[in-house]
């Protein structure tokens, strides 16, 4: 707006004349200088020099919005994007709708709490026909830890949907419409992608025909399990440290994927040790040095989410999956319209399951807390071992 040229601003002629011969084109040369200062240069009275300004001024500057402008906006955005339920209605409820599309969803937590359970759930969510309330689409599973398992996808399934798949024929229809890949690094996780619906000797990645690709093969949901291993594949020396450059230049391209293509995106995250030195808050979250200090000794955890900072500000929702004294949670641990709540949920055999839809608020650092207590395999309510 600064550069916005004066001649384009509607001023009178005459005026617009002796800014032009001054030498004052655009807005910012115009209101860098003072009142006073223009009117020696121009040679023209306060009165029109004070006109002049206000008219460049109100020219110049972006239109203004209220709150309830704003809140317009997102409604229509909403209805044009929308949300994949998870069918866990207090989440849903808390996440006003589910996994929103356009961005990114995380899923953070140790081995085995049911980060890979849930996904699979969301592929079926996404897969089934609309009529069911899915989203009649194909799914892009980037499988890099090789833990996807059709089988157990067929089984959540078949105890989730049982009037779908024990139709003849739709088991192996919902199953082929999610695509698996499994990329040992970032840099061929965008190549997979890129061949997707294309002939195998392209071998050029190009970020736009990526786009189109997806728009033209219907699909809907796209999962990287996990993103962290991709990270730590590509630089093996330092997991902790990740190459930023690198890892910023992916994190551009799927968040950009992700809004040009209006599908939700759902990534999950390793955990790390944390370091002696190192705080399980963010760093607007510390007031001071000893009230952190303070709520390292009560927070009973060593766990932070792996790929630090740089990634944690890049996603809009943050899933932490923990277990607390043998039983697990989901919490929302940051979300732009959700309290930070907690909900206690079992794995079972047709997949995550809440025990209650009541969310507990959790106040504090405590929500990006993540726990691995009592911990071991995955049980259902038999306590029968999944396969």
């Amino acid at each position: 707006m600064a550069n916005k040229l004066i001649s384009q601003m509607g001023l009178p002629k005459a005026i617009a004349n002796i800014f032009a011969a001054r030498n004052i084109v655009t807005a910012k040369d115009a209101l860098s200088l003072t009142e006073f200062e223009l009117m020696e240069l121009l040679d023209v009275g306060l009165a029109e020099v004070t006109t002049a300004v206000a008219h460049i001024s109100e020219m110049a500057c972006p239109p203004y919005q209220t709150a309830l402008s704003l809140m317009e906006e997102r409604v229509r955005k909403e209805c044009l994007s929308g949300h994949l339920p998870t069918r866990l209605k207090g989440l849903d409820i808390a996440l006003c709708g589910g996994i929103p599309f356009g961005t990114l969803t995380e899923l953070v937590g140790p081995a085995g709490i049911g980060k890979t359970q849930f996904c699979l759930k969301l592929s079926l969510l996404a897969a089934l026909p609309a009529s069911y309330g899915g989203l009649n689409g194909h799914v892009i599973y980037i499988d890099t830890e090789s833990k996807f398992s059709s089988r157990r996808l067929i089984e959540i399934g078949v105890k989730s949907f049982p009037e779908i798949f024990h139709v003849a024929g739709m088991a192996q229809e919902m199953a082929g419409r999610i695509v698996v890949l499994q990329p040992s690094s970032l840099a061929e996780f965008t190549e997979r992608i890129w061949i997707i619906g294309k002939r195998p000797y392209q071998q050029f990645l190009n970020l736009q025909q990526i786009k189109l690709s997806i728009l033209q093969h219907q699909v809907k949901l796209l999962i990287i399990d996990s993103m962290a291993a991709l990270v730590s594949g590509e630089n093996e020396r330092d997991f902790r440290a990740p190459r930023q450059h690198s890892l910023g230049w992916h994190i551009s391209s799927i968040k950009s994927l992700a809004e040009f293509s209006r599908i939700p995106v759902v990534v999950t995250n390793q955990v790390r040790t944390r370091s002696s030195d190192e705080s399980h808050q963010y760093p607007f979250q510390v007031q001071n040095k000893e009230e952190s200090m303070k709520d390292d000794g009560r927070v009973e955890s060593h766990l932070v989410a792996a790929l630090g900072i740089f990634w944690a500000h890049a996603v809009t929702i943050r899933l932490v999956l923990e277990a607390n004294l043998g039983q697990r949670f989901i919490k929302v641990a940051k979300s732009p319209l959700s309290p930070p709540l907690a909900f206690p949920f079992v794995v079972t055999s047709s997949g995550i399951s809440l025990l209650s839809d009541d969310g507990i608020e959790v106040m504090g650092p405590e929500i990006c807390a993540i726990h691995c207590q009592g911990h071991s395999d995955i049980i259902d309510f038999k306590q029968e071992r999944l396969p």
